[in-house]
């Protein structure tokens, strides 16, 4: 072992212990004795075991951990350390601007252990809540941890649909447009990307040309019929190249493995004969079957339904109505209800249910009820100010540890409608998961179940759920599912937005906004629930003033509250 790699245990290991809080003159001990071992001239390796304990910042309790790890190439302690501490805390040392003093913070009083929940943190303005985090701070932190996760190679769909319209502006500049389409997962409307993929009409030979600028990104890999780039920012970019066939190139390269193995098996003698420059559509009209949107080419069940003609209309981002699950300022949000209200009326949407967090939350401020009493006075004062637009009162209400609800019946009686969500103690068994949810569902006030699983995408993965039973219960206690439109979130996955249709559930997509720019978020919720096949007329936040009133008295009726 290096002095390098010595050095750099020592230091990992002061970090480590300033993260658990310990005593803060062992942690510096350690950090200075890999400053000093990091500048040693000599290797320690060659040094005399009995000198080592003469060299500057190398003590008898350094010295013999130096020992350690020439032997044995580790360092017990630090290993012991790294076991008790969560990989996700550990990978925070990476982020610019937060070192262990605020890791301890991060991790103890504000119960974040991984750096996606930490960045969802920032988004809900959550930090400034806590000592040494201002406002400030909290954006540079935000900051970082987006320049860092955008150099991991994974993204969220919402990321790269950021970046998409340079690209393919880029693509279509250098190349003919017509022999341009993007293809793959982004086509697909998957969650989480690796690569953003293109069908290029051209070979190698003429592409690679194209990329020779004065910074040119790195070609990974090399085939045939294909070219792999690593852009400046980490982005990795697949061309597929040498086809004539833009229809036949764009179909094979869209499709999951098991929807184009299925449509193989059903199809064999399909041709994709001619040169033809249409879109993938033209394949679908050869097979005499309704053409398959690249969101739902995911599995074989879809070929069927494509036959019998009964793939209904997806719902689109125009459909939406109203903003359903918002924070303000009267908890965790940065915006006033009035500016949130405003913002609405702007975009034209017909009524906004705010729902901000309950007491259990008082990370984020949660509404005690007294606070709870004022703000209902305060939505009547806006509602009787901006009508016809109308502002319900609602509660993002915690699910305790115990499944109970975070506030009595009486003070759940007095709002429109109330979100059930669990935001503590997410590690249990799915038993307990279970156990709190159902019991949630049951409540008679409940009437969305707010981010079923608490996944938080690329980072945490939620409880485990028998997503079917929950689904059931809601179909029993007539509750809505959300489709949290948060694209860290989109929580109902897709894959259970089927069975919650056939189980006749009302699903709705909500951007649970902390602020104005969260509203923005609705589309990546409508672009996860056209995977899963949702309609407008199954989608809550798609009734409008009228039907949404209607559904609140018909439900109050049958839950007899």
């Amino acid at each position: 072992m290096d002095n390098s790699a010595i050095a750099d245990n020592f230091s990992l290991l002061a970090k480590l212990m300033d993260i658990h809080g310990e005593n803060s003159f062992k942690t510096k001990t350690y950090s200075i004795a890999a400053f000093n071992i990091d500048k040693l001239p000599e290797p320690l390796k060659d040094t005399p075991r009995d000198k080592l304990f003469s060299i500057k910042g190398i003590g008898d309790s350094v010295g013999k951990k130096v020992i350690e790890m020439l032997d044995t190439g580790e360092l017990k302690v630090l290993g012991e350390y790294l076991q008790k501490t969560p990989p996700g805390v550990v990978e925070m040392l990476n982020i610019k601007g937060i070192g262990p003093k605020k890791i301890h913070t991060i991790w103890k009083e504000m119960e974040i252990e991984s750096i996606g929940e930490l960045l969802y943190a920032c988004n809900e303005n959550r930090l400034t809540l806590f000592k040494g985090f201002g406002e400030k701070t909290q954006n540079n932190v935000q900051e970082a941890i987006e320049f860092y996760l955008q150099h991991q190679g994974r993204f969220l769909y919402a990321q790269l649909d950021e970046v998409f319209p340079q690209v393919d502006t880029y693509l279509k500049k250098i190349f003919p447009p017509d022999k341009v389409r993007v293809t793959g997962a982004f086509r697909r409307q998957e969650l989480t990307i690796d690569e953003l993929e293109y069908v290029i009409l051209e070979n190698n030979q003429v592409i690679k040309p194209k990329f020779q600028t004065a910074q040119p990104p790195e070609l990974l890999e090399e085939t045939a019929t294909g070219l792999l780039y690593k852009l400046k920012n980490g982005l990795k970019l697949r061309l597929y190249t040498g086809g004539k066939n833009r229809a036949e190139e764009l179909f094979n390269t869209t499709g999951s493995a098991e929807f184009l193995a299925a449509f193989q098996k059903k199809y064999p003698g399909l041709k994709y004969s001619g040169d033809e420059t249409e879109d993938d559509a033209v394949i679908f009209d050869k097979a005499k079957i309704q053409y398959i949107a690249p969101a739902l080419r995911e599995s074989a069940t879809i070929l069927d339904k494509a036959k019998s003609k009964s793939i209904p209309e997806l719902i689109q981002p125009g459909d939406i109505k109203s903003i359903i699950h918002s924070h303000s300022n009267w908890s965790d949000g940065a915006t006033t209800i009035e500016e949130m209200a405003n913002e609405c009326i702007k975009k034209g949407w017909e009524y906004l249910v705010i729902s901000d967090h309950s007491k259990a939350a008082a990370y984020a401020n949660g509404l005690t009820e007294e606070r709870i009493r004022e703000q209902h006075r305060y939505v009547d004062q806006l509602n009787s100010k901006l009508k016809p637009f109308k502002i319900f009162k609602s509660i993002e209400c915690d699910i305790l540890n115990d499944g109970s609800m975070d506030y009595s019946d009486k003070i759940l009686a007095t709002f429109d409608l109330v979100i059930a969500s669990v935001h503590s103690n997410l590690k249990m068994t799915e038993e307990k998961a279970m156990m709190r949810l159902i019991k949630a569902i049951e409540n008679p006030y409940t009437a969305i179940l707010g981010h079923m699983t608490g996944r938080l995408l690329l980072s945490r993965g939620g409880y485990p759920v028998d997503h079917k039973k929950v689904i059931d219960a809601c179909a029993a206690n007539h509750v809505v599912i959300e489709l949290n439109a948060h694209p860290r979130r989109l929580d109902i996955d897709w894959k259970w937005i089927d069975y919650a249709l056939q189980k006749n559930v009302l699903l709705s997509i909500d951007p649970d906004a902390h602020a104005l720019d969260g509203y923005d978020d609705i589309k990546y919720g409508v672009l996860a629930a056209q995977k899963g096949g949702l309609t407008k007329e199954k989608n809550l936040s798609s009734f409008s003033l009228k039907q949404f009133e209607e559904w609140l008295a018909k439900r109050k009726k049958l839950k007899r509250i």
